[in-house]
């Protein structure tokens, strides 16, 4: 592991203790070099998923590009970090359940728009106006809409 103040490759434990449940090991070290502190995160890799691309390529899944979707979506918005990572390893699970090796790529955008949708609605509007291509401010307005619709229960009929 390279030490991100000076690139040395020498460095020692100092910490160690579990993550997320149980899922990674979080490991606190320290540079011999120079002396620098950084953490690293040890997680399981679990079997190879990967997505099919519109293109009809496929290529491995890659987490880092949901936690780079979610960031951006919920940038300057009352969503932690933690809440973002463990929004990431629900949708991995959703994308491995039943033991799948290759998800659909659209299938990893609906699954980030489920999720966001009932964590923060002005991030899933920011994700969905990229993951849907809005052109024109009629592509917000019907995406606004919908989400008004599925929050606001359905009126019942007064009997008189």
């Amino acid at each position: 592991m390279r030490c991100p103040q000076c690139k040395g490759l020498e460095d020692k434990v100092v910490d160690s203790r579990l993550a997320e449940d149980g899922l990674a090991i979080r490991r606190r070290r320290e540079c011999l070099e120079c002396g620098g502190r950084f953490t690293t995160f040890e997680r399981a890799e679990p079997a190879g998923l990967r997505v099919l691309k519109r293109s009809g390529e496929s290529e491995p899944y890659d987490r880092s590009k949901v936690v780079g979707g979610l960031m951006k979506a919920c940038k300057n918005r009352p969503v932690s970090e933690a809440d973002i990572e463990r929004l990431a390893d629900e949708i991995e699970e959703h994308l491995r359940e039943g033991g799948r090796k290759e998800v659909p790529s659209p299938e990893v955008g609906l699954s980030i728009l489920d999720r966001l949708r009932d964590v923060d609605e002005v991030a899933y509007i920011r994700f969905a106006s990229v993951y849907r291509d809005f052109q024109e401010l009629t592509d917000f307005e019907k995406e606004v809409g919908l989400l008004l619709d599925k929050r606001t229960p359905p009126k019942q009929l007064q009997k008189d």
